[in-house]
């Protein structure tokens, strides 16, 4: 039995030497070692020797497992780096060509100009209110000072669901639902920023959705000079340190007075240009001093309360500081548009 083991090595040694995958190694492991191997058919025979010669097979037995299993072990680990190399060498990468910019996302710029925005209005004391976009007719109008039969309501053409609900034509009825919940009555300045629509051909200029940043003051003697300052620091942090604005009479049904508000031109610096239409001025926003009826339709004593409002459009003002010409460009998720605003602001 001794010679019958030393040829079963023999043979083992040399069928392992010899496999070349992780299959082949198997079938070679279970016909050596297995449980249907040639040693249990060695060890089945055992009982009919003598007590010395089962020492003698039995030490010899465990010797040539012992050798087996080790070459199994090592041939395996042989057949793993072999294809751990070829994997690596066939996945090479060459650092030499030059990278891919991957393409990633950027923020829009509306996005930009809302948040600087509202980081500005933040650090002077604001709050930043949100509302719902669908209203009532009593919010988005009447409590506004536009009864039913106002003319103004014609101007607006809005996208009416019901009789008494529709899509908000501006964030104004965020004021509305903000003074209503003041209960104390208290002094407060807030921006109400957020999407608007009325109907309207949609083309270069125009669009049925639209963005607007809203801006109420409520408090005792508030005067058209805290308004001139706060619309005077917005556009010097939006066009530049040098801009002037200049108010132009105008009519809005919940502020009496009312101004359109025009800032000097960026471009020209007021001398005329295409941007300005050679007038040196670019109307940017609307504004005036809340009227004393909207004061009273939501709680607060005229007499003792003042107010001013304001409303600018994103759009308006991401156009003119980007030198976008088409309003169209903000909806269309054109990458070639966006990812002139993947850069950081100096």
């Amino acid at each position: 039995m001794i010679e019958k083991l030393e040829q079963i090595k023999k043979d083992a040694l040399k069928d392992i030497s010899e496999c070349s995958d992780e299959v082949t190694l198997n079938n070679v492991k279970s016909k050596y070692v297995g449980k249907k191997s040639v040693f249990n058919e060695i060890m089945a025979n055992m009982s009919s020797l003598s007590n010395e010669e089962k020492r003698e097979v039995g030490s010899k037995s465990n010797e040539v497992r012992n050798e087996i299993t080790a070459a199994i072990d090592a041939q395996l680990k042989k057949i793993k780096d072999e294809e751990l190399n070829k994997k690596l060498e066939e996945d090479k990468i060459d650092i030499t060509l030059p990278s891919k910019k991957r393409k990633v996302g950027t923020r829009h710029p509306l996005t930009i100009v809302r948040e600087e925005i509202e980081d500005l209005f933040i650090s002077m004391g604001y709050d930043v209110v949100d509302g719902p976009e669908v209203e009532t007719d009593k919010y988005c109008f009447e409590m506004l000072n536009l009864p039913k039969d106002h003319p103004a309501r014609d101007a607006q053409d809005s996208f009416y669901i019901t009789d008494e609900m529709l899509l908000r034509t501006q964030t104004s009825a965020v004021q509305i639902r903000s003074m209503l919940a003041n209960q104390e009555k208290k002094p407060f300045k807030l921006i109400c920023p957020g999407k608007t629509y009325r109907r309207d051909d949609d083309d270069a200029t125009h669009s049925h959705q639209f963005s607007q940043i809203e801006g109420l003051v409520v408090g005792e003697n508030i005067s058209l000079s805290d308004l001139k300052g706060t619309l005077e620091t917005f556009a010097k942090k939006m066009f530049g340190e040098h801009r002037e604005i200049r108010f132009r009479a105008s009519y809005f049904p919940f502020t009496e007075p009312s101004y359109e508000v025009d800032v000097s031109c960026f471009k020209c610096d007021g001398k005329g240009c295409n941007i300005c239409k050679g007038t040196g001025w670019i109307e940017i926003l609307g504004s005036g001093m809340v009227h004393p009826n909207v004061l009273e339709n939501c709680g607060f004593d005229h007499k003792k309360y003042q107010g001013f409002a304001f409303g600018v459009g994103v759009e308006r003002v991401a156009s003119l500081k980007y030198g976008v010409n088409n309003m169209r460009d903000y909806f269309t998720n054109d990458y070639r548009f966006l990812k002139n605003f993947d850069r950081k602001e100096l």
